[in-house]
């Protein structure tokens, strides 16, 4: 740890600072940014931030423990937020065959905003037309005050605020032969009152409603036509909510799982009794990836699959079946569900020969075949970034206390001692770090 003038302490950055400098790992700094922490590829870093930048996909060889997954995790913390929602929708001709819908996320808030002009304009008492505010119960008709609703009695000149209301409901009730009105009903004003109003030299309907017993809602010409819409829109289910993970791991998924399906309704999806087909569709990580990152650990073990991903990384849309042919759900088909996702895929190198050759080509022609690396050259700069490391696990391990500049040494042999005897490398650390952490 360092000084500065005051005697106050700042921590250390070791990618500029070395082992020297430290007294434990507490006094190193974890970047924020998760590339940074990726220990011995700095020369594979920069494709990296490429690859999210120009959204390339990637395949990552090389054997387990030397930082692939935590690249592939890092990638997403590169990439833009998400700017669509996919919705399945009802379709009432043919339910079996659900429509797909995919909105924006500007479209999504001024449907926000338009919802919120549907839900009215909160307005005071007083500023409403006084025939408005006295039917709805804020207003005394006999001193012209204003006081809460629910007050029969007018505060200011003892009146009764009712009384006009009674009676011309008791004069209706009385034309009509209801002379056994509820008595409930008579004690209390109107909830709500329908006029017309000039806007713009337009006359338009105009509802006051009252709220709670202190405000009145206004629902304008545009408001009502917007209910009406909302009351009329199709029933739907969102599938990829805009709001989601970044990054979806995909390792060892079975078929459902990364293409998504179709759930069972033992009533074959009956109007009344059964779940209606749109609910039931679930997306698989092909379609939870869309716009963020696909990744598959040693894709070799999906091996049938990978003519799915490829179909997938080619269209940028899949459709979403039934895959059981035993279940309600397998006549159900929703087409064309969007799934526009960097593909990173993982392997060790004597299992490349096992990925689908179009598949891999693919990867080739719209993004980077890695090799990484298994060791680093023995310096001051890597002894710094095997102390980052050690600092990085104990933070994340959060049980064990922060380790010593002397500790730090001896792990530090010890990977040079594995390079040697695992990776026939001398003067060299090993970057099996997983192995090494444990």
């Amino acid at each position: 740890m360092q000084s500065i003038p005051g005697g106050i302490f700042m921590y250390v950055n070791m990618k500029k600072e070395f082992l020297g400098d430290i007294t434990t790992t507490k006094d190193i700094i974890i970047p924020k940014d998760p590339l940074e922490r990726v220990i011995g590829h700095d020369d594979i870093i920069k494709f990296v931030k490429i690859a999210a930048k120009q959204r390339r996909n990637l395949l990552l060889v090389g054997p387990p423990g030397i930082g692939k997954s935590l690249i592939a995790q890092a990638i997403s913390f590169h990439l833009a937020e998400p700017n669509e929602e996919i919705t399945v929708v009802h379709n009432p001709e043919r339910p079996e065959r659900p429509f797909v819908e995919t909105k924006t996320r500007k479209e999504m808030e001024k449907e926000k905003r338009e919802l919120e002009r549907a839900e009215g304009e909160l307005v005071d008492p007083e500023s409403v037309p006084e025939a408005v505010a006295d039917r709805l119960g804020f207003r005394c008709v006999n001193c012209g005050g204003y006081n809460n609703a629910y007050q029969s009695i007018c505060p200011k000149c003892g009146a009764d605020k009712y009384s006009h209301i009674n009676a011309s409901r008791k004069h209706i009730g009385d034309l009509l032969g209801m002379f056994e009105m509820n008595e409930g009903s008579v004690n209390l004003p109107q909830e709500r009152v329908t006029t017309t109003r000039l806007k713009n030299g337009r006359e338009e309907v105009v509802i006051y409603e009252r709220v709670d017993g202190d405000n009145i809602k206004i629902l304008d010409q545009h408001a009502l036509e917007k209910r009406r819409e909302l009351v009329e829109e199709k029933p739907k289910n969102v599938i990829v909510p805009l709001d989601r993970k970044m990054f979806i791991q995909a390792t060892g998924a079975s078929e459902t799982e990364l293409l998504g399906d179709v759930r069972h309704d033992p009533y074959g999806g009956h109007p009344e009794l059964g779940t209606q087909p749109y609910e039931r569709v679930v997306p698989g990580a092909i379609h939870e990836a869309h716009e963020g990152v696909l990744f598959i650990d040693e894709i070799v073990h999906i091996a049938p699959l990978q003519r799915y991903i490829l179909s997938a990384m080619q269209d940028k849309v899949f459709p979403i079946v039934g895959r059981n042919p035993q279940s309600a759900g397998s006549s159900v088909k929703v087409d064309n569900v969007p799934c526009d996702f960097i593909f990173i895929a993982t392997c060790n190198i004597r299992d490349v020969q096992y990925i689908l050759p179009p598949l891999r080509s693919r990867i080739q022609g719209e993004g980077y075949e890695i090799l990484m690396r298994t060791t680093m050259p023995d310096n001051e700069e890597n002894r710094s970034k095997i102390a980052q490391f050690v600092a990085q696990e104990i933070k994340m391990d959060g049980k064990i206390p922060h380790a010593t500049k002397k500790s730090i040494e001896l792990l530090i042999n010890e990977s040079k001692r594995r390079a040697e005897a695992i990776d026939d490398q001398k003067d060299s650390l090993t970057l099996r770090l997983r192995d090494l952490g444990g």
